[in-house]
C-alpha cells in the first residue's frame, strides 16, 4: 500500500435528505488548510473505479481530495440502487462541498470540482451556478445530452427509449426496475454499444464486484434532457477541459465549445481515446502532468 493510500481515510457525509454520501478523504503533509479537490465518477461509475490515481497525484502536489460516490451507487445509501438521477448527483456534489467548507483542514476559499466522463455534466453546470469555487475541471466530458443522442443508431435509440419508459410506468405501480447494461460491444443492446466502451470496463472495474456495469432504464431519460454547454458563458471561475482526439463515447464539439466561451476556460486535447486519460492509458500522465499545473497555477 502506497504512502497516499495510507493518508486516506474513508467517511460517510450525511444529506440533508437523511441519506448517506460514501466518500474518501485524501490529505496532504503538512499543518494549516489546504486547496481541496472534490472528484466524482461518470455513468454508473464508483470511486474505486480508476479514481484513486488522480486523487493520490493530487494529494502528492500538496491538494487534499475528497472522492465520492454518488446516492444509488457504490457504498452510499439510495434506493432505487443504479438509479442517475442528474439532479441528485449534483445535489451531492453540493453535499460534498459544504462538508468540506466546513472541514477543518480544508480551505474553503480554494474548493475545485472534477469529474469525469458524465460527471462533466455536473462540472459545467456547477461552474455556471455554484459560488466560490476556486477551478473547475471536466475529463473527457459530456456535457451536452441531446448531443450524445447523437452516437446512437435510431434503432437502439428507439428501444433504449421504449424501455425507459416501461421503466417509468412500472415504477409509477410498484414494480422493481428495469436494469439496461452500460458497457456492451457492438451489436449488443446497452447504454453504451462501442469497442471504447469494453476497454473503459476492463480499465476501470476494480474487480471487487463494486461496479455494476447496470443501470436502471428510467435514468436513459434524464440523462439526454440535460445541456450545461448553453451556460458556458456564465462560468467565471478557471475551468480546464481535457478533450480526447478520438473520443467516441462523449461528442467533442460541445466540450471545446465550453472553453472557448468560458471567459477563464483552458483546453487540452488529450491523445488518444475516451478512456485513454485514465491510468493505463495512452494519454495518462500528460493529463496527471496538465491537470497538476493547472490546480497550482490557480490555487497559488
Amino acid at each position: 500500500m502506497s504512502d497516499t493510500v495510507c493518508r486516506r481515510s474513508e467517511l460517510r457525509i450525511a444529506t440533508a435528505d437523511g441519506g448517506e454520501i460514501d466518500a474518501w478523504l485524501y490529505l496532504p503533509d503538512g499543518a494549516g488548510t489546504h486547496p481541496t479537490v472534490v472528484m466524482a465518477h461518470g455513468i454508473g461509475g464508483v470511486k474505486a473505479g480508476g479514481l484513486a490515481p488522480f486523487a493520490e497525484q493530487f494529494v502528492d502536489a500538496g491538494f487534499a481530495a475528497v472522492v465520492f460516490d454518488y446516492r444509488h451507487w457504490g457504498r452510499s445509501s439510495g434506493e432505487p440502487r443504479n438509479l442517475l438521477s442528474v439532479r441528485r448527483e449534483r445535489q451531492d456534489y453540493r453535499t460534498v462541498l459544504s462538508w468540506a467548507r466546513r472541514h477543518e483542514a480544508l480551505d474553503a476559499d480554494r474548493l475545485f470540482i472534477w469529474g469525469t466522463s458524465f460527471a462533466g455534466m455536473h462540472v459545467v453546470e456547477l461552474a455556471a451556478t455554484e459560488p466560490g469555487l476556486a477551478g473547475a475541471i471536466a475529463q473527457c466530458p459530456l456535457v451536452d445530452g441531446l448531443a450524445a443522442v447523437t452516437n446512437v443508431s435510431v434503432v437502439r435509440a428507439l428501444r433504449l427509449t421504449a424501455t425507459a419508459l416501461a421503466d417509468i410506468a412500472g415504477s409509477w405501480l410498484g414494480h422493481a426496475p428495469r436494469l439496461v447494461p452500460i458497457s456492451v460491444r457492438p451489436n449488443e443492446f446497452g447504454l453504451i454499444a462501442t469497442n471504447d466502451a469494453m476497454v473503459g470496463l476492463d480499465r476501470l472495474d476494480p474487480g471487487d464486484g463494486s461496479w455494476p456495469n447496470d443501470i436502471t432504464a428510467r435514468s436513459i431519460i434524464d440523462i439526454t434532457i440535460h445541456r450545461p454547454v448553453r451556460k458556458a458563458r456564465r462560468i467565471r471561475c478557471p475551468i480546464l477541459m481535457v478533450v480526447a482526439e478520438q473520443d467516441t463515447m462523449a461528442p467533442t464539439a460541445p466540450a471545446v465549445q465550453v472553453a472557448a466561451r468560458a471567459v477563464r476556460g483552458e483546453l487540452y486535447r488529450s491523445r488518444g481515446g475516451h478512456y485513454d486519460v485514465y491510468q493505463g492509458g495512452t494519454d495518462h500522465a500528460n493529463v496527471v502532468r496538465v491537470e497538476v499545473e493547472f490546480l497550482r497555477r490557480v490555487a497559488h
